[in-house]
């Protein structure tokens, strides 16, 4: 199954009162009522990605996203290593003004020692890399290892092609991994 951060912007419609008013399609009522609703929804999406990035636990091993949609309801997708992780999320998430309501689909990773080995000697196989080793000096490492009984996921961002296809063939290497997903996306 393949995560990535999707984030969905719809732009309310007209409301009894702004009806009432004679607002028409097209109208300066309407384009008003449109641009609050769609920069409402701008902040919301640039706090609640603020509020994930900066939790205590969250890094290389999980993979946080999120949808907005424009009742206010944030829907929250991933998978995380810690369980604590996901309800950390849920509660940074609820907090954040304009937030109505929370659904919490993040999907707690079974806890294996051999999925802890495969995650770290992925990790060291990706990072370690002279040609990714720059990816890991940022506070969040761009590149995503999901271990999930044996199946590595990769998911993030990377500058380039070779990139992507570089750290697919580092983490096939690494012994005892079932299959890797590449899921990284390429910047534009």
């Amino acid at each position: 199954m393949r995560f990535i951060p999707v984030v969905i912007l719809l732009v309310a419609g007209l409301t009894q009162a702004q009806t009432n008013q004679g607002a028409t399609p097209g109208s300066p009522q309407e384009n008003r009522a449109q641009a609050l609703s769609q920069s409402g929804s701008e902040r919301i999406m640039k706090e609640v990605h603020h509020e994930l990035v900066l939790l205590p636990y969250y890094g290389v091993f999980d993979n946080l996203a999120y949808r907005v949609s424009q009742d206010g309801t944030v829907t929250l997708i991933g998978q995380v290593a810690r369980p604590t992780l996901k309800s950390d999320a849920e509660n940074v998430v609820k907090r954040i003004e304009g937030v109505e309501r929370v659904d919490n689909q993040i999907q707690v990773l079974p806890t294996s020692p051999m999925d802890d080995q495969i995650r770290l000697a992925t990790y060291r196989a990706i990072y370690g890399n002279s040609v990714l080793s720059p990816y890991g000096l940022r506070a969040v490492p761009p590149i995503h290892i999901i271990v999930n009984q044996g199946h590595v996921t990769l998911e993030g961002v990377v500058a380039k092609q070779m990139d992507k296809q570089v750290a697919e063939m580092q983490a096939k290497s690494v012994p005892n991994v079932f299959s890797v997903t590449n899921n990284l996306r390429v910047e534009e």
